[in-house]
């Protein structure tokens, strides 16, 4: 007898988690819309997408690409240079093709002219983030995408990302002598 009340408030209890879960995302988006927070959709139907507030549109930087490879690689940006606004989520490409007739680690090194840019160049995607692995005569196309904070001072005006891409583990061959 004492497990067939145990059932049903257990059932009950269940029943009502589901209703009021059901019962959130309706509520959950009137209380947003009433507030102005996160809304994307208009009560007329129609979706409006908000611009970043952060972009500054009153200034442009000249970002210069530069690719440079240590050992046997074909390794450049698919782009020479490009100009954006501080703040702005930008996509550069940078090229790479293994030469050699087996797999090969390698990893990219950046470096930023004027040094001072540094802390303002803010990537959000890398290929430099890790080392990569390379078939033999294998190309491949890698992101890089990043912002320029918009407290970069004023006077910077061009800013160059150069990676020097080399061979990680130097292609050691083992022996039966290692």
């Amino acid at each position: 007898m004492d497990n067939r009340i145990l059932l049903r408030k257990l059932l009950i209890i269940a029943v009502a988690m589901f209703g009021f879960a059901y019962a959130l995302n309706p509520f959950y988006r009137q209380i947003c819309e009433a507030l102005g927070l996160n809304v994307l959709t208009q009560k007329d139907g129609t979706v409006t997408v908000d611009q970043n507030t952060q972009v500054d549109k009153t200034r442009d930087v000249t970002i210069e690409f530069d690719g440079n490879a240590q050992g046997p690689w074909r390794f450049r940006p698919t782009v020479n240079s490009m100009t954006v606004h501080p703040g702005e989520l930008t996509t550069v490409m940078y090229e790479v093709v293994n030469t050699q007739k087996r797999e090969m680690n390698a990893q990219a090194i950046p470096s930023y002219a004027p040094q001072s840019a540094m802390p303002y160049f803010l990537k959000v995607e890398c290929f430099c983030f890790k080392q990569q692995t390379l078939k033999a005569s294998e190309a491949r196309q890698m992101p890089v995408v990043f912002y320029i904070d918009p407290k970069l001072p004023k006077d910077v005006k061009t800013i160059t990302l150069s990676y020097t891409f080399f061979e990680v583990g130097g292609g050691l061959v083992k022996t039966a002598a290692n």
